[in-house]
């Protein structure tokens, strides 16, 4: 194999590439990437046997085809840290040559033909979607995710199709994120029921880069999603088990409803949040006529108190909220106000942005 690749080009795709790359594994030629180059062009593989990249590289001059597979963070760092516009790739048996105008690399890899399948998409897409709309989603939903919870359901993101768009909903048993987006084609009713991707994978999907307008295609086969954008094929195992009933959890029967401005609150919220600690890490919300008050009290360090003037009329009301995951939901909407509801102190409070975006969350208690 011989190619010549745009230095720049290459090391986007090795950036996303690496990500899927599993930094222990009983298998090192998991920590690999499979590099194939055919007459016209050089494809790119990463693998972790649950997520798969299949990268088109951008910029390339096949001279040779063939195959290479080396470690991936090897290959990166060179990539990384060269000056050259452009890098010269020539493999063979097992080893590949990294030249540059004053540099020349070595790396012994493995031989060809031993790296795992990585799925390529082939026929119709099951649903197609506004890149754009899809990273928006993401972005308001993956940090609800759980972080490695036993209850391997809440690790990903539910998916549903309902009218022509694409539900989205997270949760970490704490709190909640839903969010709709607009589907440009959407499949069959029988492929429409609800399926549940990894946080891995929709992390990835939102570390694509493109243009806004790109397409991404959707396919689902078996127990796995094939996801397809520009130059890259996502694909991934679906995630198993029962997705909690999420209807169940979204109270609507509150009766104190706010408007509330966003970037005035995250303020507020960041700043009577820096007397926190690690024994009192909560924040209290009193609500009364026309003020909202954010306060918090850490007997060992102070306490902190912030007054916003709001529109409001209702009866009073005292709740406490953990700190970050307010901060967390307050970065992510994108409309200039949001309504804020609330029941009794014991009960989640509902946030919600627009008709597409809603967000629950569990009170804590301030003792």
């Amino acid at each position: 194999m011989k190619v010549n690749f745009n230095r720049a080009g290459l090391a986007e795709a090795l950036g996303l590439l690496t990500s899927v790359v599993p930094s222990r594994t009983p298998k090192p030629i998991l920590q690999c990437v499979q590099i194939t180059a055919d007459e016209k062009e050089a494809r790119i593989c990463a693998t972790d046997l649950e997520v798969g990249i299949s990268y088109v590289a951008s910029e390339v001059q096949v001279e040779e085809p063939g195959e290479v597979i080396v470690p991936a963070e090897r290959l990166a760092g060179i990539v990384r840290e060269s000056v050259d516009e452009v890098l010269l790739l020539e493999a063979a048996e097992g080893t590949c040559e990294i030249r540059g105008a004053d540099s020349h690399f070595t790396i012994y890899g493995h031989e060809p033909g031993q790296f795992p399948a990585v799925p390529g998409f082939e026929g119709e897409a099951d649903i197609e979607i506004a890149l754009g709309e899809l990273q928006g989603g993401i972005e308001q939903c993956l940090f609800a995710t759980a972080r490695e919870s036993s209850r391997y359901a809440i690790n990903g993101i539910l998916w549903e199709i309902k009218d022509k768009k694409l539900m989205m909903v997270a949760t970490d048993g704490r709190r909640l994120a839903r969010c709709r987006v607009k589907v440009a084609s959407a499949p069959g009713k029988d492929k429409a029921e609800g399926i549940i991707v990894p946080a891995k994978t929709m992390g990835l999907l939102d570390k694509v880069g493109g243009s806004e307008k790109d397409t991404v295609a959707v396919k689902l086969v078996d127990n796995q999603i094939l996801i397809s954008c520009a130059n890259v094929v996502i694909s991934s195992n679906l995630v198993e088990g029962n997705f909690p009933k999420y209807e169940d959890i979204i109270p609507s029967d509150h009766d104190k409803k706010l408007t509330l401005s966003t970037e005035a609150t995250l303020s507020a919220v960041r700043r009577s949040a820096l007397l926190t600690s690690e024994e009192s890490r909560g924040i209290k919300l009193a609500v009364e006529k026309d003020k909202l008050v954010f306060s918090c009290r850490a007997p060992e360090m102070g306490d902190a108190q912030v007054d916003m003037a709001i529109d409001y009329k209702g009866e009073p009301i005292e709740i406490g909220f953990n700190p970050q995951f307010l901060t967390d939901v307050l970065r992510v909407i994108r409309t200039p106000e949001f309504e804020l509801e609330l029941g009794q102190a014991d009960r989640p409070g509902v946030i919600k942005s627009g008709t597409n975006f809603l967000y629950v969350l569990m009170p804590i208690n301030l003792g």
